[in-house]
């Protein structure tokens, strides 16, 4: 019992910690999860999407120091409950999205590793057992140092925690897993191999045939049936190959202009994926840079979900020599984790990437 103990609270307590970690480098992609799972249609909790940031960073933090405390064998009773209450949350929410596929991604360890919904509550259950196996056996989960020193540990892991947050909520994440980090090249990110594996599918084609409904599945050939056709239901039953990039556009007035921009030598992205909720104090600083990327050649444009018409408006308040362009939310909030922020691409490759708070570290 003692070696299973040990076993199950080393591989959880590391699990938790790396979990943890890899969220808090970037709170704010979580709390867009958070946001997915709060909104209509899935969990229906609206009212808990203005607050999303902030339980996406206690959530984190806790995790992290859950982890710690296990092994350090700090409160054992209190850790291993809050672990299995913990748990059995993540667990349901994982099966909840796999069973109903409401959310394909349940951001479990951010960008760094993605999970089918499926392989997620897989996960979830190999902790739930592990965490069971430490509750049965709380007994033999003994501090590894005094209790000065075990306290020492748990400060100094929530001041870093904290401080570690602050740091990638007024900048960007330490490391970016994302298919938008510097030196990518978006157009590259976006092409499907000529031999990459395509999307199987099922047909369920339904007939009445004298007077009965019969149903006839395939893998795509029409089959002979001599009866009356009804209906066909299609089904994926194996998804094909998805590039990086597969949903990225630059459009404006019905135009796309996505290959142009993408392969212009010198190209400046202003990015706010809202421009409602964006900093607007940050365009001060962004019409500085504006300029200055103007004298130096660059080609400067907007790229927003909030529609040309907001767009404009901005620019012409804050006096932004510039067009603003209608890319998706999504893919904006993906690019990058500020609003507004700033990229600089060279034919498409990201050269440089920046904060708000960051922009004056800009070099055209």
């Amino acid at each position: 019992m003692r070696y299973t103990i040990g076993f199950s609270r080393i591989f959880v307590g590391v699990l938790f910690i790396i979990s943890g970690l890899i969220k808090l480098n970037d709170p704010v992609g979580f709390s867009f999860k958070l946001e997915e799972y709060f909104s209509q249609g899935v969990l229906d909790m609206p009212f808990l999407m203005p607050m999303a940031l902030a339980i996406a960073i206690v959530v984190v933090i806790v995790e992290v120091l859950l982890g710690v405390f296990l092994l350090m064998g700090y409160k054992a009773k209190l850790t291993v409950w809050s672990l299995l209450l913990m748990i059995v949350f993540f667990t349901f929410l994982t099966f909840y999205s796999a069973y109903f596929n409401k959310v394909t991604d349940c951001g479990c360890f951010g960008d760094a590793i993605k999970l089918t919904p499926w392989e997620s509550f897989t996960k979830d259950i190999v902790l739930l057992v592990l965490i069971v196996i430490l509750f049965l056996g709380v007994k033999y989960i003994k501090p590894l140092f005094n209790s000065k020193t075990t306290q020492a540990i748990g400060i100094l892991s929530l001041l870093s925690c904290i401080a570690f947050c602050y740091y990638v909520l007024n900048h960007l994440p330490a490391k970016d897993f994302r298919p938008y980090k510097i030196g990518a090249n978006i157009e590259a990110g976006m092409i499907v191999p000529a031999d990459a594996p395509k999307p199987i599918y099922e047909y369920a084609w339904r007939f009445k045939v004298n007077g009965e409904e019969k149903i006839v599945v395939t893998n795509g050939d029409y089959p002979t049936v001599d009866g009356e056709f009804v209906d066909v239901e299609t089904t994926e039953i194996q998804k094909g190959y998805e590039p990086p990039i597969h949903d990225f556009t630059i459009e404006r007035d019905g135009g796309d202009f996505t290959q142009e921009m993408l392969r212009a030598p010198k190209l400046v992205m202003v990015i706010a994926y809202d421009l409602v909720k964006s900093d607007l104090e940050a365009f001060t600083k962004i019409k500085r840079a504006v300029d200055k990327a103007s004298k130096k050649g660059y080609k400067v444009i907007g790229m927003s979900a909030s529609g040309p018409e907001k767009g404009d408006a901005v620019a012409k308040e804050y006096g932004l020599d510039l067009d603003f362009y209608f890319t998706d939310e999504t893919t904006l909030k993906t690019i990058v984790r500020s609003n507004p922020a700033i990229l600089v691409l060279e034919k498409g490759t990201i050269q440089q990437k920046v904060h708000h708070n960051d922009i004056d570290k800009l070099k055209f």
